[in-house]
């Protein structure tokens, strides 16, 4: 019995060889310049009737942040412009970008999301989240109705 050599890449070369172009010819793909997306640290801890999320946004302004509670859901999403420009003996350098946070949590909890409120200081946001009322589970008795059988109890042979 003759041994068949494994090609792990077998049916890839096969692929590529049937019309596909080189992808060294491949026209030039060039992306516009996107901010970078920064996942912010953040701590969501229930306090009393509320449900506290505390987020780390440094060098943001409070103007430029945004916060939305929809269907227990945070989004908190903030955006801030950076510009160093320092000039010393012998250089100069100017440095400048953009910056941009993003962070999605879904809460432990039932929330009111129309009664929450946020708070920013020191480069953190504060969000406070009232819990919402537990609701009453409502209970109902089901009467179990008997069903006649035409055997009337026997098993048939």
């Amino acid at each position: 019995m003759a041994l068949i050599p494994w090609k792990p890449f077998g049916d890839l070369e096969k692929w590529l060889g049937e019309g596909i172009p080189d992808i060294w010819e491949w026209p030039e793909i060039r992306f516009p310049k996107l901010p970078s997306v920064r996942v912010p640290r953040m701590d969501i801890y229930e306090k009393g009737n509320n449900v506290v999320a505390e987020v780390e946004l440094p060098g943001v302004k409070a103007e430029d942040i945004s916060v939305e509670v929809k269907d227990n859901v945070l989004d908190i999403e903030a955006r801030s412009e950076e510009e160093k420009e320092e000039k010393k003996k012998g250089y100069y350098r100017k440095e400048s970008g953009e910056r941009y946070f993003r962070r999605q949590a879904t809460l432990p909890t039932d929330v009111v999301g129309d009664k929450a409120e946020a708070e920013y200081a020191d480069g953190v946001l504060t969000v406070t989240i009232p819990k919402a009322k537990p609701k009453a589970a409502k209970e109902k008795k089901i009467k179990v109705k008997a069903k006649k059988t035409k055997g009337k109890g026997k098993a048939k042979k």
